[in-house]
């Protein structure tokens, strides 16, 4: 990922640390795909899977932010590299509050099942497409952060609108619902819950993608218009 140094082992402890961060990611996937299922099918089993995993994504996020303490104390990094450490920290901790996000889906879908089972009218299964849109925006992220590929970036934030709009959309859905049939008021708050908890896991995507330009262009994009976005990685 960085520039070649003339420390071998510095390049060595780099790449291990961005491997892990690349490894935590793939295992916040994994949980979005199983929270996805849970919800898709009321699948209380998949869903108890989704929480027991957070176990793992909490230790490694642990076990990476001591490495890195480590680095940075032995390095006592300047410049690109040490906005790259702080990025991975940020990346690192992004990762870990989207594996909370899967796991607040699947106690949602718990609450829904064991208080009077999958109610089959609500339109749970609606939610597949901004659970996929927001599950792609971490994968391309992380490719992006990979790469440190600040148009990738850019793209992705501009992405982050479209997950926005589908969050928009299915509340409104959801207030029509609950408006023609009152029963169906509690486990549709439990639904609001699983949406918005998707929309925060595109919220972490974006956030990750800012971190990518910081690196590369040592500029701060965030809280920033698309425009002065764009116009820093020129």
């Amino acid at each position: 990922m960085p520039d070649k140094h003339l420390s071998t082992q510095f390049d060595s402890e780099l790449n291990a640390l961005s491997s892990r961060v690349m490894e935590l990611g793939g295992l916040v996937e994994s949980q979005i795909r199983f929270a996805i299922h849970a919800i898709s099918e009321f699948n209380a089993d998949v869903a108890r899977q989704v929480i027991e995993t957070e176990d793992r994504v909490n230790q490694m996020e642990v076990e990476i932010d001591r490495d890195l303490s480590s680095v940075i104390a032995r390095r006592q990094p300047t410049a690109r590299d040490l906005r790259l450490l702080m990025a991975i920290s940020k990346t690192t901790a992004n990762l870990e509050r989207v594996g909370d996000e899967a796991r607040r889906i699947a106690r949602m879908v718990l609450s829904i099942v064991e208080k009077n089972g999958p109610v089959r009218t609500l339109p749970a299964g609606e939610l597949r497409v901004s659970a996929d849109l927001a599950a792609l925006q971490l994968r391309k992220v992380l490719d992006a952060f990979a790469r440190l590929d600040t148009v990738a970036a850019v793209a992705i934030m501009k992405g982050d609108d479209l997950l926005d709009r589908e969050f928009d959309g299915f509340v409104r859905k959801l207030i029509t619902y609950m408006m023609e049939d009152p029963r169906t008021i509690s486990s549709s708050l439990d639904l609001l819950f699983v949406a918005k908890a998707i929309e925060r896991i595109g919220d972490h995507a974006k956030n990750i993608a800012e971190f990518i330009i910081y690196v590369v262009k040592g500029a701060d994009v965030r809280h920033s218009s698309m425009e002065n976005i764009e116009s820093a990685i020129k």
